[in-house]
């Protein structure tokens, strides 16, 4: 459909912009979606949800904060590195990255959670509650104003974050529940606290011309949990753990404008539907002793993107332009295992673990709406990380008591992950510009410090 715009008695092409509105971000999962929310998880490729003993069971699996003893606070950040490769049909060559050799703001994560009993409440002993912020979705692009599709897309952004209020109760010795709100939103202090995208001479407008389009919303999802424990020591430490976690959908109604080299042209409306995701997982714990311990998860996610079928834009003049997006479902399968020292003779006051994982996951973007915003394809990533808790006399770093000034331990997570996406050839895209073979790799460095209490 083809609209005629006052500007220049230029025709503008709304099906662009409203394709436009959408390219929002290189992902770590399947689209934008990002796994990666804490070190300890990276570290075994996100196979966690089962696990879940630090308090990023926040975002993994409510259910599991439970076992979380006193007051719990960590944060965290990803590093992120990487590029995105691709060859048009004629032979061009373009290289697209996040903005510079490593993505700024970097997704971040910050989680606190009280167990009520041990503050003292007798009646809600087995309750624990929690807080968190995450990037669950998006990062930077970024493409050279030279590409052949920089009248499509040169740059795009969408720094969103989740507040996250939870709950979980423990019911009996096996079964814990949990549930929370999910208050996807911007904030001014990551990037422009907006979405974005950039273009250039793009949409009828003369060649040269800087294209923004840009906006906002706050959207209102939720999430329950269970996690069932039907094995345990004679300690009563977990054995086998099953964990499952539903995040129900959520609609961000974007609204914002669409600037011209700096200058408001017009405003714009549209909905981003994230999907409602489903989580299942099982650990075993072959070896659990007083001495070490060695885990192993698998968990499989499956994303359900099918609501995504296309993406209207509505101008002020009440004009909507149906765009098809036609996404599909998607499946992440995550492998991960972690051996844990706790009483090693010559660090007597830390526990120390060591972490792998690998993780498959499927895109749900058919080649035909296959969009440089958004470069994804099915891939392979490996994973690997670290972590140290110390506590009692020990000292943090050599220089603070672990053990002191409130805390009872202190922690460090460390973790690096590559994600390794198939050549994906593009033929029979609705934007010619793309065709081409596009190959992507990501680079993250997850770091995570924690504090007990």
């Amino acid at each position: 459909m083809i609209v005629t715009l006052p500007f220049q008695s230029m025709r503008i092409s709304l099906f662009v912009i409203a394709t436009l509105l959408v390219w929002t971000t290189t992902g770590f999962a399947e689209a934008f979606r990002i796994l990666d929310q804490s070190a300890a998880a990276t570290g075994q490729a996100a196979a966690f949800a089962a696990q879940a003993d630090d308090p990023s069971a926040i975002h993994y699996n409510p259910a599991a904060m439970p076992q979380l003893r006193g007051i719990q606070f960590s944060i965290g950040t990803n590093v992120i590195g990487g590029q995105v490769d691709f060859t048009s049909s004629s032979g061009t060559s373009v290289e697209g990255d996040f903005g510079g050799s490593i993505l700024n703001p970097p997704p971040s994560q910050v989680y606190l959670t009280m167990n009520l009993g041990d503050l003292g409440i007798a009646s809600l002993e087995n309750w624990v509650i929690g807080l968190g912020v995450t990037s669950p979705y998006g990062i930077n692009v970024e493409y050279p104003d030279s590409s052949p599709f920089a009248d499509t897309i040169t740059g795009a952004t969408l720094p969103l974050i989740d507040i996250k209020p939870t709950v979980a109760a423990r019911i009996n010795p096996y079964l814990s529940v949990g549930a929370g709100l999910d208050l996807y939103t911007f904030a001014s202090f990551l990037g422009d606290g907006q979405a974005e995208i950039r273009c250039t001479g793009c949409f009828g407008f003369p060649a040269g011309a800087k294209v923004e389009a840009n906006g906002t919303d706050t959207a209102l999802g939720f999430n329950v949990s269970l996690l069932l424990t039907p094995f345990r020591t004679a300690e009563g430490k977990p054995l086998m753990n099953l964990a499952f976690v539903y995040r129900s959908r959520a609609d961000l109604d974007f609204h914002g404008d669409i600037l011209v080299n700096g200058s408001l042209f017009s405003t714009a409306t549209s909905t981003l539907e994230l999907p409602q995701v489903f989580t299942g997982g099982l650990a075993i714990w072959p070896i659990r002793t007083a001495i070490h311990e060695w885990k192993i998860e698998v968990d499989l996610d499956y994303a359900d993107w099918n609501e995504f079928q296309n993406l209207n834009l509505t101008l002020p003049s009440g004009s909507v332009v149906p765009v098809p997006r036609n996404y599909g479902d998607s499946f992440v399968v995550m492998v991960g295992t972690e051996h844990r020292w706790l009483a090693l003779a010559s660090l007597p006051h830390w526990e120390l673990a060591v972490r792998g994982g690998y993780l498959r996951s499927e895109t749900p973007i058919p080649s035909r709406f296959f969009e440089p915003g958004v470069p994804d394809a099915d891939y392979h990533a490996l994973s690997l990380g670290f972590g140290a808790l110390c506590k009692d006399h020990g000292r943090f770093l050599g220089l603070i008591p672990c053990h002191g000034v409130g805390s009872t331990a202190l922690g460090l997570d460390l973790a690096y992950q590559v994600l390794l996406y198939q050549t994906r050839g593009i033929t029979n895209n609705v934007n010619t510009g793309v065709n081409g073979e596009w190959d992507t790799t990501i680079h993250v460095g997850a770091i995570t410090l924690r504090v007990n209490f």
